[in-house]
């Protein structure tokens, strides 16, 4: 097999990826992965490509397809390979460029389901494959940090690239309008009666924790970036990511994800992961936003549910990094976004030498911070309990490198469209003593100001 040499081309620094990716969102599979710059600036890298090479898709039974001839027998073992067909070769000194080319896309909630048997009660009414990756062999990189953008590609595809990047977008007019305003799927006594059956198993013993979500829906029409340009302008994310694409079926569907939460870095053998657990909304004079900040700093009810999910991921690091490697550099730390405080622990390992980024990802996916633990029992009583499969809610967006990095969210504030249908969910972790007015508030005041941004 030929390999063919990736160069690296300067391009000029932007502030704001938009500028960059307006000019390639129409193109085919264009994928956005988004630090949130300039509105934020906890992110440092924005990372943009389309027109792959050839996309996987996993249907709900775990079967796979795509374009080229794959030999796997199981939808993990077929992005392995399909990451395998990319026939490039590294550019010198690429240490610090977190994507040479490999796999973009995302992993659903649902994809948990080909990992662990699981209890199937909720409703699929949401028509998405389980996952969709897209072999990429070129990327459009911003490197915010040392304030440079540069495209990493073929000689051919370098020129490719840069003619689309000259095409103007300027004539066409965005649009974006809710046709019908969001409306949850239950009412304020039927999340009540949730909460309730949450709260007996968990006193039953059946979990310590239980992620519990309800979800949203409107109508829409126009474009999916318009959209997604004023969400990442009202809220902000170092995990923000747009992906557009035509279905097999011809139908058009899109995931907006503004996401605050990292799920995995692999880079270098080095495995982390920083959970959630913990919210409180930002305060409306600053001597409030400082009593709030405060106050879930020192809640202990906080405190225990970060550390029950820490003690979860913990174990799933140590089934797959070298023994005695695992750590926690940062428990329950207080972080601060535009419209909410958050408690983020941070857990490191060093990945075993006979594994690789799908064997960690599938170790453990979902993420347990939008489960509960155990993670599976907390699964099932999702299942039974929220009606409906989460879709692309809580599960994963990001990259596989062709190096063997990866980088990929938990797709909390997150919507997705099909056709003139939009969604989106709010949920938080319930434990024992859970409050169940504070629960339910806490489920708006996580995406409240995407609501209102797009209405």
């Amino acid at each position: 097999m030929s390999a063919y040499p990736l160069l690296i081309h300067p391009l000029p620094y932007r502030a704001d990826p938009a500028s960059w990716f307006e000019r390639l969102r129409q193109r085919p599979e264009a994928i956005l992965l988004d630090s949130g710059r300039p509105y934020t600036e906890s992110g440092r890298f924005d990372i943009m490509s389309s027109d792959a090479l050839d996309t996987l898709e996993v249907d709900a039974k775990g079967h796979y397809y795509c374009t080229g001839k794959l030999n796997a027998t199981t939808a993990l073992n077929a992005q392995r390979e399909l990451l395998q067909q990319l026939e490039t070769t590294p550019p010198d000194d690429c240490k610090e460029i977190p994507f040479i080319g490999g796999l973009m896309g995302y992993w659903s909630y649902d994809f948990g389901r080909l990992l662990e048997r699981l209890d199937s009660r909720a409703a699929a009414d949401i028509d998405l494959p389980l996952a969709r990756l897209g072999l990429y062999d070129w990327a459009l990189i911003q490197d915010h940090h040392k304030q440079c953008s540069y495209l990493v590609a073929t000689a051919k595809r370098r020129d490719q690239v840069l003619a689309w990047l000259e095409a103007s977008d300027e004539a066409e007019k965005r649009s974006f309008t809710l046709t019908a305003p969001f409306k949850a799927d239950i009412d304020r006594a039927t999340y009540g009666d949730r909460f309730q059956r949450v709260s007996d198993y968990l006193h039953a013993g059946d979990c310590y924790q239980v992620n519990l979500a309800q979800r949203f829906q409107a109508r829409c029409q126009g474009d999916s970036w318009e959209a997604y340009r004023r969400l990442r302008q009202a809220t902000p994310a170092p995990f923000g990511a747009l992906l557009s694409w035509s279905g097999r079926d011809g139908r058009e569907r899109s995931i907006l994800s503004l996401s605050p939460e990292r799920f995995l870095h692999l880079q270098d053998r080095q495995l982390t992961t920083s959970p959630i657990k913990g919210t409180r909304a930002r305060g409306q004079t600053a001597e409030e936003d400082q009593q709030l900040a405060d106050e879930l700093a020192g809640s202990l009810k906080d405190r225990t549910e970060n550390v029950m999910i820490v003690d979860l991921l913990r174990n799933d690091l140590g089934r797959v990094c070298r023994s005695g490697t695992v750590r926690v550099p940062a428990l329950a730390a207080l972080e601060s976004y535009r419209n909410v405080h958050h408690l983020v622990s941070t857990i490191t390992g060093e990945l075993s030498p006979t594994l690789d980024a799908i064997d960690a990802l599938a170790a453990a996916f979902p993420g347990g911070s939008i489960t509960g633990a155990p993670r599976i029992r907390a699964m099932d009583i999702i299942d039974e309990l929220e009606g409906t499969r989460r879709g692309p809610y809580c599960g994963s967006i990001g990259y596989i490198d062709q190096r063997g990095a990866m980088h990929t969210s938990i797709t909390i504030r997150t919507l997705y469209r099909e056709d003139d249908a939009l969604y989106v969910w709010g949920g938080g972790g319930l434990v024992a003593d859970s409050d169940e007015e504070s629960e339910y508030s806490e489920t708006l005041d996580k995406i409240r100001h995407l609501m209102q941004a797009l209405a």
